[in-house]
């Protein structure tokens, strides 16, 4: 390793990033001209690896921690010449968007300030009490409460026609857990999971300190006060009360950062207490855990991208040995729920691409038994399942938007809910009772603020129970929504949503922002967005291309778009970005295309096959060294998402067709258009590496002379910052970047 040359170019960097030193500026003029910044040079040291007889040259695999599960506990292990080529990185960055600072400040206070600084949530109420989450003014974390509900609220609850006693407080506020007290002196602080025991006794709830989603899960004393000793020490943050509140079932999380195990400890219990419940054998499934609606049985679930398995311990006797549902078989996924008897299954057995539901004995679960309950209608993605007492709820996708369907178990008659607009999202909202006809779901579209609705499932009565407050204000009529729909080379039909002001000029002289995903069947839901108003208000288009290999236009869509027709992701987005310029949503060299994670993959493809599209390129804790990565069975994420992928150790026909489009991979000499990779250290998903690699080999090929910058978080992982300010930094940063990356602000 040529340390003197990695150390000469971090200081480098740092000296230009700070200007020239005081003393020499004296010394040869008073007002001496300032310099460029000078953009590091990565130390090349080539790695040469042979895999089923193929041969690949990686320049930069030195910048691979190979302490890396130690360093994602404690970054301050992190090896000298790493953290010296990563603090150049981030003092480049720091002085080439230096004069964007005002434009970052301004964002960031515009998105601040529609944030209600005192928010809460709606309260779900659970016996004799309601639960809620708030926040202070000025807090970066959220604070957990409840307070008694008295006889006359019950009574409210049960009309809903009856008039709402929405978020006061009428009886005593308890906080549970104050997580900005929690945070306080550390980098980073998030709790992923708070809940109490049903008996209201405990609270239970996750921290990860680092950003490396390594949770400790501990256990309060709600009487007294106390946290109970000897935390969970390394969980992956899920957990579950069993209904009678005496234990909490547990999900480890291993040092390669994967589910493997379920264990089961006394409420009040330790170390020593814990009883090992599950094992998963294959190092590719992810393991959890947790309850039916009904709270008659604990649920046990393990899978992988396309096969699943649901093991059921009776809620009577929690210590009972967790039995099969239905065997593993490749291809097939179901999960489980318990309503009216029998349990309810959601599957796509027998070909039921977009899913169905099928019905089961308790006693005799298995698929032999199983029965059609809501039988498969391709195009109606069956996406999730709630139960209650005397309603069964769905949700399904059609056409890139969401519908909630309600089954009532006398008679089985069926009540949609669906909007009639051209773009917007409903979701359910998970409560704590069981026998209730109230169900919350939550209504949005891009230009319209959340709103939540208490639903009567037996009156169809509907009540508002909270609408998002924009505190600077909004007004949803200043803005248009707009669904177009791309063709794709292959006439596939890909949805666009668009947002933009009202009298924007679509004659390609407005800028264009198009965000992607693409991948694991998740759903770019066009839901409202307090950040990006930033950009539209500023007269920009914000365009979500809902390209395959997400689910926008059900499961067939995913598939289309995964392992070996993953190509079409990218492809679909090219064909969407012109589509848009053709009809008059910005211009070729005017768009700027922003994913992250997956999404940041789509990012280095589409630059690499087509970079004259683009004024500037944002890619968030991108995963760009595919071949790498899934070769590389340590990672966290490597064996579970092979049946993603592909698996390059086994398969030749997966290596080469990766190989073919891994963006690190394909970096060749072309004129790149402004980069800015974003990454986190302690990040076990995307590592760091990742997107330093990336930036060193873009910024050696790239023939354009645009600027390619990197900015690691040294203090959070995946998701970026913890605080919920603190976040709106980082997404002020980005939005800065693409302004200045259509007005190629380092000419100026």
């Amino acid at each position: 390793m040529n340390r003197r040359k990695m150390m000469t170019s971090a200081a480098a960097v740092l000296t230009s990033a700070s200007a020239i030193h005081p003393g020499a500026a004296q010394a040869e003029s008073p007002m001496p001209e300032s310099k460029p910044p000078i953009a590091p040079v990565a130390t090349k040291i080539p790695l040469r690896t042979t895999q089923l007889g193929r041969v690949r040259v990686d320049d930069y695999a030195w910048m691979k921690d190979d302490n890396w599960q130690k360093v994602l506990r404690d970054p301050t292990l992190i090896k000298p010449e790493v953290k010296a080529h990563l603090t150049a990185e981030n003092a480049y960055v720091k002085a080439m968007l230096a004069p964007t600072e005002p434009l970052q400040k301004a964002m960031f206070e515009e998105m601040k300030g529609r944030i209600k600084e005192d928010d809460a949530s709606v309260p779900a109420p659970d016996g004799p009490f309601e639960y809620y989450s708030r926040f202070a003014i000025g807090g970066q974390h959220p604070i957990f409460a409840r307070r008694p509900i008295s006889i006359e609220e019950r009574l409210a609850d049960a009309v809903p026609s009856a008039p709402m006693i929405g978020l006061k407080v009428a009886g005593t506020e308890e906080i549970l857990l104050d997580c900005d007290a929690l945070a306080k002196g550390k980098a980073y602080s998030q709790v992923s999971a708070a809940d109490h025991s049903p008996d209201h006794k405990l609270l239970a709830y996750a921290e990860d300190a680092q950003g490396s989603e390594v949770h400790h899960i501990y256990v309060k004393d709600l009487a007294t006060g106390e946290i109970l000793k000897e935390p969970v020490e390394s969980s992956t943050g899920d957990f579950a009360w069993s209904p009678d509140s005496q234990w909490l079932f547990w999900t480890h999380r291993d040092d390669n950062g994967r589910s493997d195990k379920i264990y089961r400890r006394p409420a009040r219990g330790g170390l020593k207490d814990d009883v090992l419940i599950y094992e998963e054998p294959d190092d590719g499934f992810f393991v959890s855990v947790g309850t039916t609606s009904s709270e008659a049985f604990i649920l046990i679930s393990a899978g992988d991208h396309e096969t699943s398995e649901t093991l059921i311990i009776p809620a009577g006797d929690p210590t009972a040995t967790p039995t099969l549902v239905e065997p593993r078989t490749v291809g097939l996924r179901y999960s489980v729920e318990h309503w009216d008897g029998r349990f309810v299954i959601l599957t796509n057995a027998d070909d039921a691409i977009d899913f169905k539901l099928v019905e089961a004995p308790v006693e005799t679960p298995g698929r032999a038994h199983w029965k059609d309950f809501v039988a498969h209608r391709p195009g109606h993605f069956i996406t999730g399942l709630s139960a209650y007492k005397g309603h069964l709820v769905r949700v399904e996708r059609v056409s890139a938007n969401t519908r909630i369907i309600i089954t009532e178990r006398a008679g089985r008659t069926e009540r949609p809910i669906v909007i009639d607009e051209e773009a917007y999202v409903l979701s359910l909202e998970g409560g704590y009772e069981f026998d209730t006809p109230v169900m919350r779901y939550v209504y949005q579209s891009p230009t319209t603020p959340r709103q939540w609705f208490d639903y009567d499932m037996t009156t169809g009565e509907r009540t508002l129970r909270k609408t998002q407050e924009i505190p600077s204000g909004h007004d949803p009529a200043a803005y248009v929504t707009r669904r177009l729909f791309a063709k794709a080379a292959d006439g596939a039909e890909v949805p666009v949503t668009v947002l933009m002001k009202k009298g924007v000029s679509l004659d390609g002289s407005a800028p264009l922002l198009l965000y992607g995903y693409g991948s694991y069947g998740m759903s770019m839901d066009p839901s409202f967005s307090i950040r990006n108003l930033s950009l539209v208000d500023r007269g920009w288009i914000w365009a979500t291309a809902h390209v395959r290999g997400g689910s926008e236009k059900g499961y067939g869509w995913f598939l289309d778009g995964r392992k070996f027709t993953k190509k079409k992701t990218f492809t679909d987005f090219i064909a969407c970005a012109e589509h848009l310029h053709g009809e008059g949503y910005g211009a070729a060299g005017r768009t700027v295309a922003y994913g992250g994670s997956a999404g940041g993959m789509l990012m280095g493809a589409v630059t690499n096959l087509r970079p004259d599209l683009w004024a500037g390129i944002i890619g968030a804790v991108p995963f760009v060294d595919v071949l790498n990565t899934m070769s590389d069975t340590s990672l966290p994420l490597t064996p579970p998402e092979w049946p993603e992928w592909g698996n390059p150790l086994e398969d030749k026909e997966a290596y080469d067709y990766i190989a073919s489009y891994s963006p690190y991979d394909n970096v060749s000499a072309k004129p790149y258009p402004a980069v800015l990779a974003t990454g986190g250290l302690s990040d076990p998903r995307v590592t760091y590496w990742e997107p330093e690699k990336w930036t060193a080999k873009l910024r050696e090929y790239s023939t354009s002379g645009d600027p390619i910058l990197l900015k690691i978080n040294m203090e959070a992982g995946h998701g970026g910052a913890s605080g919920r300010f603190d976040f709106l930094k980082e997404i002020a940063l980005d939005y800065a970047f693409a302004v200045w990356a259509v007005d190629k602000g380092w000419k100026a």
